[in-house]
């Protein structure tokens, strides 16, 4: 049986876009050119450097881990989840955010990359309120090669957003989300809810 949100949680495809062949991360420092700017800066893009790797446990398939999930509100602390911790993921649901309403802010992550390039990392959320589905999100995060000693963490920014405000807006809100990548290959996946409230708790 799909859990909630299944059906809602599928990223959107380009028509006639295809995956490009994956290439390793030795393969791709191959390319190098010191002649041609353009694939340089697309190699720096993606992290690709002479710096070393970071050592990795092969028993750990895992190209993607997530380590911490944020809330970020201009002129507040941060509210941090760090998903290292045993019972993390459960506890978003249970215990809710609480945001102001009408209030600008916007959800950071940092995360790691091992093994292999990580091509057209996504984020996907689905907001429902008794039950209704009021909004569906999708966000590219971008590529990434493995980190680095010189880069041990990515941390990415998502876009500013802003609470719905009014009487009718407060209340208590659930939401799926999950990372993805080109290939539909599903990182992380997390229930969580949040509470419009009037003010600050």
């Amino acid at each position: 049986m799909a859990s909630a949100g299944d059906e809602d949680l599928v990223a959107s495809k380009t028509d006639g876009f295809k995956v490009g062949e994956k290439k390793t991360v030795e393969e791709y420092a191959k390319l190098a050119d010191q002649n041609d700017e353009s694939l340089n800066r697309w190699k720096a893009s993606l992290g690709i450097s002479n710096s070393p790797q970071l050592p990795v446990d092969p028993k750990d398939s895992r190209r993607c881990i997530i380590h911490s999930l944020a809330l970020e509100v201009p002129g507040r602390p941060d509210i941090t989840i760090d998903l290292s911790v045993p019972g993390a993921l459960e506890s978003l649901k249970s215990k809710p955010f609480s945001i102001k309403e009408g209030a600008k802010f916007r959800m950071k992550a940092t995360f790691k990359v091992q093994h292999d390039v990580l091509s057209g990392l996504k984020y996907l959320q689905v907001v429902k309120r008794k039950g209704i589905r009021l909004s569906k999100d999708e966000e590219m995060l971008g590529s990434y090669a493995p980190n680095t000693q010189d880069k041990p963490i990515y941390e990415k920014k998502f876009a500013e957003d802003e609470a719905p405000s009014g009487m009718i807006a407060r209340g208590h809100y659930e939401a799926v989300s999950k990372f993805v990548d080109d290939d539909d290959h599903e990182h992380l996946k997390f229930e969580w809810s949040f509470d419009i409230a009037k003010d600050w708790k």
